[in-house]
């Protein structure tokens, strides 16, 4: 990314969401696993789809101008102002039980779930 183009990353005090440990972890080793450069951060969203109407989104990505941003856990996560309302209070865990492998979703703003956990509705 230029000088130019580059998107200052200004960080918030408050997060909506929390990440457990075992989350952070798992994030830790993904972004070695997968050579994630370090101008890429987390980003956490929703959108429309899934069979519950929402589907979570979680992925590494280059900050944009209108991004809000989080410190958690050491690890910087960007979020779309409106997104907060669907994801205001929810925790992401990191899940190895022998019926779920992968992160999981607890959002105290969703109405149903679909049975995989990455679909809602609110």
């Amino acid at each position: 990314m230029s000088a130019d183009t580059q998107i200052a990353v200004k960080k918030s005090a408050t997060s909506p969401i929390t990440l457990t440990p075992s989350a952070l972890e798992h994030l830790t080793s993904l972004r070695a696993e997968l050579g994630v450069a370090e101008d890429h951060f987390l980003r956490i969203g929703v959108r429309g789809g899934g069979c519950s109407g929402f589907e979570y989104q979680l992925g590494f990505d280059l900050p944009e101008e209108d991004d809000k941003h989080f410190s958690i856990g050491g690890e910087t996560v960007l979020m779309k102002p409106g997104h907060a309302l669907y994801l205001l209070g929810m925790e992401i865990d990191w899940a190895t039980g022998l019926n779920n492998r992968g992160f999981t979703f607890n959002n105290p703003n969703a109405t149903d779930t679909c049975g995989c956990g990455t679909s809602f509705s609110a």
